[in-house]
């Protein structure tokens, strides 16, 4: 199996290969594999062209070995209405093609393909409640990912995301826990809850506060980190979010995408907010989370976006100080409005991107200065392509690397931060 894209297309993937290997079918490599799913992404015009490079290549490698059966899946070709055709016109040797609700359907569709079927397509209307399976991981895996919704109540220009993933469905609270109450009992140490939005969680007036006391009270050691939240949810419902990071399990993690710092390019994005709204509550998340890890996502280049407007996305990023910086170089997608609009030069969309990377990058220097001395807990989750090196987490999500380590991953430890260098910071297990 191989999977592109975000924590949501993960959790779909481990859906699938739960319902395999229930269903008696073997994870296997590539080489040895009979059937072989790709589980695709749709998100950015740079992963749609790395995705369709790799849909030739394995084309034309079905030509020569006819007993591999491929199966498509994911957002891509859903991301608009012609895009289906595409993928078939690309991979005309396909088994099948299946959305987003039929991933459950993944072993009938596999036990069809062996009787010699090919070219399915399996598209339903029907959605389904993600939350429900439980997953079995293999042996040794730290980190559990659980979908508690899919789709969205947003409207923005420039995703295509929403024409594959639908409207909102938010999943049964009673299943997420269940689910993750079982992979906690399997040994899973980190939970990632994921979704397109998950501030807009809602399930029988059971919101996303709610939903996340229930978690951490599951007597479990373990850290749980919350996926994106629009940052409407920081002018709405800024009591439910500090009462949410205040849970002892939750991480101190936040990843809020403001996109830009122009009001003025807000509204030609349809991001139904104010860059002075969530001015002060940041401020106040600062204030009471002095360590808050916060991550933020920065489009450069949206259609006529002037200088100013990207200054004032500079000034905002230079205020905000963000631990994280996720920047996209403007890309029309499929089927949205922002593909109608006037586009910018790419020579002005690499410059900004190149000019915002350099503000983040000096903020840097100093941003993670306050981490040093510090001592705390620490989850150690795997190795590093450095020898004896291990790689962990504490409370505020923050990378942590470990020199001259030889013990168990899985466990939490009691550290003391002896050096920063960037995002980093190298720590000392304090033995007791």
């Amino acid at each position: 199996m191989e999977t592109y894209g975000c924590a949501a297309n993960k959790a779909d993937s481990n859906i699938m290969e739960h319902l395999l290997r229930e269903s008696g079918y073997i994870k296997t490599d590539f080489k040895e594999a009979e059937f072989i799913i790709i589980n695709t992404c749709g998100v950015k015009q740079q992963t749609e062209n790395k995705i369709k490079a790799r849909l030739k290549k394995l084309y034309k490698y079905s030509l020569n070995h006819p007993h591999k059966k491929f199966i498509i899946a994911g957002c891509l070709p859903f991301i608009a209405p012609n895009y289906l055709k595409k993928i078939q016109i690309i991979f005309p040797t396909f088994s099948a093609i299946i959305d987003l609700n039929s991933i459950e359907k993944i072993s009938e569709i596999v036990n069809v393909i062996e009787k010699g079927e090919k070219n399915l397509l399996y598209i339903s209307n029907k959605k389904i409640d993600k939350s429900k399976y439980m997953i079995s991981y293999p042996k040794g895996k730290i980190t559990g990912i659980i979908q508690i919704s899919e789709g969205c109540l947003g409207a923005c220009t420039y995703c295509c995301v929403k024409n594959a993933r639908g409207i909102l469905n938010c999943y049964s609270p009673q299943n997420i826990v269940k689910t993750i109450e079982h992979q906690l009992l399997q040994g899973i140490k980190q939970i990632y809850l994921t979704s397109q939005d998950c501030s807009v969680y809602d399930f029988d007036s059971i919101q996303l506060g709610e939903l996340i006391e229930k978690i951490n009270n599951l007597p479990f050691q373990f850290f749980l980190r919350i996926g994106m939240l629009n940052p409407s949810f920081l002018i709405d419902n800024l009591k439910q979010l500090i009462k949410i990071l205040r849970f002892e399990k939750v991480y101190q993690f936040l990843h809020i995408p403001i996109q830009s710092g122009s009001n003025n390019i807000l509204k030609k994005m349809s991001r139904p907010y104010l860059i002075k709204d969530i001015i002060n509550p940041l401020y106040q998340l600062r204030k009471q989370f002095p360590y808050l890890t916060i991550s933020t996502d920065i489009i450069c280049g949206f259609p006529r976006e002037s200088e100013y407007d990207f200054y004032q996305t500079i000034n905002f990023i230079k205020w905000l100080n963000p631990e994280i910086l996720n920047i996209s170089k403007f890309t029309p997608r499929p089927g949205t409005k922002a593909k109608k609009m006037d586009q910018l030069n790419n020579k002005i969309i690499k410059n900004r991107s190149m000019r915002l990377s350099s503000v983040f990058r000096n903020n840097l220097e100093v941003i993670n200065q306050k981490w040093l001395e510090w001592q705390g807990k620490a989850l150690l989750l795997h190795e590093t392509a450095i020898k004896n090196q291990a790689f962990g987490r504490n409370f505020a999500y923050k990378n942590i690397l470990i020199d001259n380590y030889t013990g168990s991953f899985g466990k939490f430890v009691d550290l003391k931060i002896i050096k920063v260098d960037g995002f980093n910071l190298y720590g000392k297990i304090i033995e007791k």
